[in-house]
């Protein structure tokens, strides 16, 4: 056990002095989300977006003239306690149940004037019942700010595992380690922990760093964030090393971290939310780690979710870490498939 502990500190050591000795790979790891985010802040530090956006609860087979009217989007929500979260926070400008004739307003949403007053000209007003409700708005930046550190976490678990590891393979650094004491198991896991480390650390300095400029809405609990961001991270750390079990070609490993990138940064909800998005688009997010993860951190800070409430997306990122580890750990080679 002594000398398990001490060849998997020496390799810890070893990849943590690598990365930090880096400086451009680490300025970079910085001050990219931070860049991401101020851009942002900038560009929609107006009164928010101009598309009006209405919730429907229990939504009926009838057609209504209201939910003909243009440029107007509807979305169904089956939970109507969620749907009035969404509108206190501003992401709805108008809430209306047809089966109960009530519609809620948030006093405070100027887009929520207009709907009212559109909605007032299709329908008879002494049949509906009114309700508002208040809340501070959530900014796009206050939303993009999950989707942007899990992508950032994304790329740098990926390509911090998977290509490292063909880069060690291809310079023959796996073959001379193939001739100490060291198992694979113990390399494979002082690189898990090391990037685990290198991730946490760098996300939660640019989270702190942020939150002290921009003040984000957070609703839930730091530990349940971290939580989630840990997971979140130890699944994309494994898929990065089942991409990189057996390859020797920084080309072909480059093209198949892109080729899981990709999909995640599109489909993971990190720009836009996939509500109302056919439903074979969430279906197709739903396999990648990035939509729990981004979808996990975000339900926290604006909706102040506790981990029973995470506990689906706990259970998917937990299967997910197991599966990419267990298939990365079989068929993992030190000196891989061909050159």
């Amino acid at each position: 056990m002594r000398q398990f502990y001490r060849r998997f500190s020496a390799i810890l050591k070893a990849r943590n002095l690598e990365f930090f000795r880096d400086r451009s790979s680490l300025g970079w790891s910085i001050l990219f989300p931070v860049l991401l985010l101020a851009g942002f802040a900038l560009v929609f530090s107006g009164d928010g977006k101009s598309q009006y956006k209405v919730g429907v609860v229990n939504k009926t087979s009838e057609v209504s003239e209201f939910s003909q009217t243009k440029f107007v989007e509807f979305v169904s929500y089956k939970s109507e306690q969620n749907a009035l979260d969404k509108l206190r926070q501003h992401r709805l400008d108008l809430l209306v149940n047809y089966q109960s004739k009530t519609y809620w307003l948030n006093e405070s949403s100027p887009n929520g004037y207009f709907m009212e007053q559109i909605l007032l000209s299709k329908i008879n007003a002494k049949d509906w019942k009114k309700d508002s409700v208040d809340g501070r708005q959530i900014r796009y930046v206050d939303w993009v700010l999950p989707g942007i550190l899990g992508m950032n976490m994304m790329f740098s678990c990926l390509f911090g595992v998977g290509y490292v590891i063909v880069r060690y393979r291809k310079n023959m650094v796996l073959k001379r380690l193939n001739a100490t004491p060291v198992t694979a198991f113990e390399f494979l896991t002082a690189q898990i922990v090391s990037r685990l480390f290198i991730v946490m650390f760098l996300s939660s300095a640019v989270f702190i760093g942020c939150n002290w400029m921009f003040d984000f809405y957070m609703l839930g609990s730091y530990f349940d964030l971290f939580l989630i961001g840990v997971l979140g991270a130890f699944s994309l750390i494994s898929l990065g090393l089942l991409i990189a079990s057996r390859s020797r070609s920084e080309e072909l490993t480059g093209g198949l971290l892109n080729m899981a990138t990709w999909p995640m940064m599109i489909l993971s909800g990190v720009w836009f939310s996939l509500e109302g998005s056919p439903e074979f688009i969430r279906q197709v997010a739903y396999f990648l780690p990035l939509t729990h993860l981004v979808e996990g951190a975000r339900a926290v800070m604006t909706e102040g979710a506790g981990l029973m409430e995470l506990s689906h997306h706990i259970a998917v990122l937990v299967t997910m870490t197991l599966v990419f580890l267990g298939l990365g750990t079989v068929l993992f080679r030190w000196e891989g498939d061909g050159r």
